[in-house]
């Protein structure tokens, strides 16, 4: 959630970068936002006058009494009564203000870093880096939803005869190759100074506001409406959670956690080649980092979460390139955010497999989570989070990539975690 002072100070910055996101009317949601803000000021300004005004009265009956003028005492007690009625209209004033106040913020994205190109759409984004070379596959080469088929180790009908569509049951060596990932990725996140962290996979609704996945993707997710709590899309949301309402001393800072969940995604939904198999489903898994920095180093520390997930792709021999999102294609609640594809051979086409994103304060006002110095003045920090990495198109890019006529070779890095080095 954007900070009001932040608004106003800095309106013609804080305009420019939302008109990148193509919001229609934004200066219009701003000027409201600035009157909401304007009027919740107006009306405590009022109420602390009359305030003192009742403080100042209720010293002068006192004086009064010990005078022993009672009567004079008891006519200023009238006036004692109609400010008791105006101090409680203007409480209920100033709520409704503080309350559509919030509300209004809650509407509005974060606003990009200057250097986010502007654009509407994936068309749009900034190719920052390639690495790797495509390989060229043999004639005949299949696409993964093909080849679990042939080698029977993802079963997508099972899963619908369980639960639904996007539900997959990984069996044999393709269950094999999921913990060998995921222990894979947590292993290289601890050699990178990240905290190990096994968090809940259901959250509360005040984590869903604190992170930005409420109110934006409601509808996104999965709702246990009996106790009122959300499955998470991504561990993101616990793992920042756990710093909430608190403040960390600035020694304490960066705070480096990682951890692996299960994620649950509703939008799963559309048709076509392009969501067909792996490359979209409602449940997966995958392992997550997040940061929590000083406001100074975010920046430096986004870099360095975007080289070690290139490093990771890098040690599975996946030809990959980093884009840099536009204006019109990034999370709501992101400042700047990387994503990482991986060349599909077979499919030949690029699939998304990390998203790394610099929130600044966007989520941690939320959140009220901050620091202090050696001044003792307590400031936001700022949240960043990515992929390190999402499974189902790792996985989908490993064995159309790595196929043979003979089979499908592991990569070597994977193969002390699989005990195989071919499916």
């Amino acid at each position: 959630m954007l900070l009001v002072n932040q608004i106003r100070e800095n309106y013609a910055q804080v305009l420019a970068g939302l008109q990148k996101r193509n919001i229609p009317n934004v200066e219009t949601i701003l000027e409201q936002l600035v009157a909401l803000d304007d009027l919740r000021k107006s009306t405590q300004s009022q109420r602390d006058q009359i305030q003192a005004e009742a403080n100042t009265i209720s010293k002068q009956i006192g004086s009064l009494m010990k005078e022993g003028k009672a009567d004079e005492a008891s006519a200023i007690r009238e006036r004692t009564a109609e400010i008791k009625v105006q101090i409680k209209e203007l409480d209920e004033q100033n709520a409704k203000a503080e309350e559509d106040l919030k509300a209004l913020l809650y509407t509005i994205p974060n606003v990009p870093h200057t250097s986010v190109p502007t654009g509407k759409s994936a068309e749009d984004n900034e190719v920052v880096l390639s690495h790797g070379e495509i390989p060229a596959l043999f004639e005949g080469k299949l696409p993964h939803w093909e080849l679990i088929k042939k080698y029977d180790i993802i079963d997508f009908d099972l899963g619908v005869k369980i639960t639904g569509a996007g539900f997959p049951v990984y069996k044999g060596k393709g269950a094999r190759l999921q913990r060998a990932l995921i222990n894979f990725f947590l292993d290289q996140a601890l050699a990178a100074g990240y905290l190990e962290v096994q968090p809940p996979i259901l959250v509360n609704e005040d984590s869903g506001y604190g992170t930005g996945q409420l109110p934006d993707k409601e509808g996104q997710m999965y709702f246990a409406s009996a106790d009122n709590l959300y499955l998470i899309p991504t561990a993101e949301v616990p793992l920042t959670n756990l710093y909430r309402d608190v403040i960390l001393n600035e020694t304490d800072l960066p705070v480096k956690n990682v951890g692996y969940t299960p994620c649950f995604r509703r939008e799963a939904g559309s048709w076509g080649a392009h969501v067909r198999g792996l490359n979209r489903l409602h449940q997966f898994d995958k392992v997550e980092i997040v940061q929590i920095t000083h406001p100074d180093q975010s920046y430096e520390a986004l870099e360095s979460m975007s080289s070690y997930v290139q490093g990771l792709l890098q040690k599975l021999e996946l030809p990959y390139r980093v884009l840099r999102l536009c204006g019109g294609d990034m999370g709501f609640t992101s400042a700047l955010t990387y994503d990482m594809e991986v060349f599909s051979a077979a499919q030949e086409r690029w699939l998304e497999v990390s998203s790394v994103s610099n929130f600044e304060t966007y989520q941690t006002n939320r959140l009220k989570l901050r620091f202090k110095g050696e001044d003792k003045k307590a400031q936001l920090a700022h949240s960043l989070n990515g992929s390190a990495l999402a499974l189902p198109r790792i996985v989908a890019a490993i064995l159309e990539n790595n196929q043979t006529p003979e089979g499908i070779l592991m990569p070597k890095v994977l193969q002390p975690y699989l005990g195989f080095d071919k499916i």
